[in-house]
């Protein structure tokens, strides 16, 4: 057990995330103590390591957060005698920094100095970050980000559940008999969505999960009409459906799929190990990735992402470059790079979580980052999570013209993203900076987050209350 004391409230979030980080394995509780001694002491059972209170600016707490985290990381850095590669950084936009700094105008000597000195950030990690959001800008000038908007549509069934998962998905077994329900709930409020955005663009459209092709034929036909339906997809600049797992893929959803004007779809091994694919709860083959894309290239998709996990149970550096490999062959035209990130909502374990959270992680991102560029496919957007292994991040990295635009609006926060179905998250960008629904502490928010229930039954039962919501936010 390690205790964390903190004479601040404020600074609690911050001192337990960075102390989790170099003790991810760990139980870490975390209390206010206002007449403390110290700013912050991190309690060991044979050692205490003390941010003392002077040497802050009082007067802006902000900047005192970013002076206490360099003192913090700096202890726990000796203490172990390890360096994190996004330093004292704990969001999970990073590239968002560099975006920022990119449109005010600095070049990169300017930015490398900056982040390596405010957040300790690693030169590999730095120079990653700038790329990315050099390419992002590249991307994002290609549509008009300020006046459009993009759709998420959420289907939150699979074939079986991933240990690993913590989304707001079931087993298809499971809930088989209220798919149809679930399809009458999700079309009542893409129509009221269609009905509200009619006077917007709509630059991309994604459809995600859990796993879209867990729908029988009739259901994907019935949610791709729906979409047809009430939005105009002439002037979209990407549609993609996550395909997702080959055992939910069928030669007749993917023609299905290619008479919409679907132009991305993603077909998501997570690994090409059988015994990986047998311990997570994935019940598909290999030989069934392989076969799936193939199918769909046959069928004309030029457009097909694959995802991979670094970090899985039971796997190293060998069984990623293996896998690596076997991607390599297949050739696909975007490949996202997870780092493995255990939630409390997943099923797998804390001894699984504790399989891969050294230096090993880094060199599986390495090889895939090498592997990527062997095959000309290039980093283009990067987000982070909590609680992810090594205290790394994803990377998605694709050939230059197939890069996913709204992977990079939903990092990056350019244009509203509206959001559909169970567990579905709308984000609302506002003109003017205006106080957040509900907020305690009345924090002026230029983003205002509208959040869909995530059990399916309450979404399906309160559809209507979903749409009242949207309604007092929605092109107001």
């Amino acid at each position: 057990m390690i205790r964390i004391i903190c004479k601040k409230e404020t600074y609690t979030y911050n001192a337990y995330h960075m102390v989790k980080a170099f003790y991810p394995s760990d139980t870490i509780s975390c209390r206010v103590e206002e007449k403390a001694s110290h700013f912050v002491s991190v309690r060991f059972e044979d050692d205490i390591l003390t941010v003392p209170c002077h040497g802050y600016p009082e007067d802006d707490e902000q900047q005192a957060k970013k002076i206490l985290d360099r003192s913090l990381y700096r202890k726990l850095a000796e203490r172990t005698g390890r360096q994190l590669a996004w330093g004292t950084l704990l969001g999970v936009r990073p590239a968002k920094l560099a975006m920022q700094k990119y449109e005010a105008g600095w070049d990169y000597s300017k930015f490398q100095g900056w982040f390596q000195e405010h957040y300790l950030v690693s030169r590999e990690k730095t120079e990653l970050a700038w790329k990315i959001a050099v390419r992002e800008k590249e991307l994002l000038d290609r549509l008009d980000a300020a006046c459009g908007y993009s759709l998420y549509v959420g289907i939150p069934f699979c074939p079986s559940v991933c240990s690993y998962c913590s989304f707001s998905s079931g087993a298809l077994s499971e809930w088989r008999d209220r798919v149809d329900d679930y399809l009458d709930a999700l079309c009542k409020e893409l129509r009221f969505i269609g009905e509200r955005s009619k006077r917007k663009k709509l630059d991309t459209i994604y459809i995600g999960g859990g796993t879209p092709t867990s729908l029988d034929e009739q259901q994907l036909e019935r949610l791709l009409e729906c979409i047809e339906k009430y939005f105009p997809t002439e002037s979209l600049v990407e549609y993609t459906i996550e395909a997702g797992r080959p055992d939910s893929i069928t030669k007749g959803k993917l023609k299905l799929i290619s008479e919409y004007p679907v132009t991305r779809i993603s077909i998501n091994p997570q690994t090409m190990q059988q015994k990986t694919l047998d311990r997570i709860g994935r019940i598909h083959t290999v030989d069934d990735i392989v076969e799936t894309f193939r199918l769909a290239r046959e069928l004309g998709f030029d457009n097909i992402n694959m995802d991979i996990i670094a970090g899985l149970p039971g796997e190293g550096t060998r069984e990623m470059e293996d896998t690596l490999r076997q991607i390599r062959e297949l050739g696909p035209d975007s490949l996202t790079v997870h780092s493995l990130a255990i939630k409390r909502a997943a099923k797998m374990g804390r001894a699984e979580e504790k399989a891969n959270m050294g230096s090993e992680i880094g060199e599986m991102i390495e090889a895939a980052a090498k592997a990527a560029a062997e095959v000309n496919l290039y980093p283009y957007y990067l987000y982070r999570q909590k609680n992810i292994a090594g205290n790394f991040e994803n990377v998605g990295y694709a050939k230059v013209d197939k890069a996913g635009i709204y992977n990079i609006l939903i990092m990056e926060e350019k244009q509203p993203v509206i959001a559909a179905g169970a567990g579905a998250s709308t984000k609302i960008l506002l003109r003017e900076p205006c106080v957040a629904p509900g907020s305690k502490k009345q924090k002026m928010t230029s983003i205002i987050r509208i959040e869909n229930v995530k059990a399916i039954d309450a979404y399906i039962n309160r559809i209507d209350e979903m749409i009242e919501r949207k309604g007092e936010w929605l092109w107001r």
